[in-house]
């Protein structure tokens, strides 16, 4: 990687969350909280550091090694599983994960950015005008929604794969049916354990 390349990008970056954050204003009051905060990220893969916090407009976004309140080691892949909070302990345990620190620093980064709702429409009215802004938000819309529905769909064909043609985890009946053998065995051990006692009794 060119050596200027992560101090451009950084610098894109901040002025983007600049421009973000000033299309929603009802965000600023969960930008204050993260105020003095920082959240820092080893991306392995890249031998990179990137530091994350908040100032009164905008998430600054610099690179070093000192300490944080919370630091995640993780690669690039990895990064992008962490917005499914399901994954983390899996994770964690295949240490593609690791996180040192206050881990209620990196959950209110998440939820800010998870909460950042720019107003598109009205940016865009300034340039183009009202009717059109509201014609390309809507189109913008279906085009999410589409596209959320295709990622669901995709995942929904991978785990069918995984279950059912590569036979790696086993359908809700194979386990519902396993489930079951285990409380019958476990029954039946307990009803032999119980007649033990008694012959030990007599």
């Amino acid at each position: 990687m060119l050596p200027l390349l992560p101090q451009l990008l950084c610098a894109i970056a901040e002025k983007l969350s600049r421009k973000l954050i000033a299309m929603d204003p009802a965000c600023k009051p969960a930008l204050q909280r993260l105020q003095g905060k920082q959240l820092s990220f080893c991306l392995r893969d890249l031998n990179l550091t990137l530091v994350v916090s908040a100032s009164h407009d905008s998430l600054l976004i610099n690179m070093h090694n000192e300490a944080t309140d919370c630091k995640i080691s993780t690669n690039l892949a990895t990064l992008r599983q962490l917005r499914d909070p399901s994954q983390l302990t899996k994770l964690i345990k295949s240490d593609a994960l690791d996180i040192d620190g206050d881990l209620q620093v990196a959950q209110q980064f998440s939820y800010f950015l998870q909460q950042l709702n720019p107003d598109w429409q009205h940016a865009l009215s300034g340039y183009i005008g009202d009717a059109a802004a509201h014609k390309i938000s809507i189109t913008l819309s279906q085009l999410q929604a589409y596209l959320q529905e295709k990622v669901k769909l995709l995942s929904q064909l991978q785990l069918e794969l995984v279950q059912d043609e590569l036979r790696l985890s086993p359908t809700r009946l194979e386990a519902d049916q396993f489930t079951q053998e285990l409380s019958e065995l476990q029954a039946r051990l307990e009803m032999l354990r119980r007649q033990l006692k008694q012959y030990q009794e007599l």
